[in-house]
């Protein structure tokens, strides 16, 4: 069967994706996610895992954790974000990345967040758990 050109092409780019996002390290797919780049980590999550934003939200399985990160991307879209990372610490199966975000509609701030994002990863350097610290100012 003949694939037409234009599928082909799609077809190698995902497949391109793929390997590149296999390819990435637990400290990379940390900051993805941290920085809300969810599609770069979609596939690199644990059927099984949870985050847990403390005092906040849970939730737990692949697919809640998904549709969070939908939610959260729309969110992220209807403004203009800036994403500060100040530390990455590793250590075995394990990433904590602290940082801010500074979240502007209007040139205006609407949001400034200190978090801090707690990243345990499995076997096989999928995430497993994530635990998020958040301070609103």
């Amino acid at each position: 069967m003949l694939i037409p050109k234009s599928l082909a092409v799609i077809v190698k780019d995902v497949q391109v994706k793929n390997i590149f996002l296999k390819d990435m390290t637990k400290t990379e797919i940390a900051k993805a996610f941290s920085n809300g780049e969810f599609e770069k980590t979609n596939n690199l999550i644990s059927d099984n895992a949870e985050w847990i934003v403390i005092e906040e939200d849970r939730c737990i399985g692949k697919q809640a954790i998904l549709d969070n990160c939908e939610q959260v991307g729309n969110y992220f879209k209807s403004v203009t974000t800036n994403f500060k990372t100040l530390n990455i610490i590793t250590d075995g199966n394990k990433v904590v990345i602290n940082g801010t975000a500074e979240f502007l509609r209007d040139n205006k701030r609407i949001s400034f967040v200190s978090a801090c994002d707690v990243y345990e990863f499995n076997e096989k350097s999928e995430i497993q758990k994530i635990t998020s610290y958040c301070i609103q100012h």
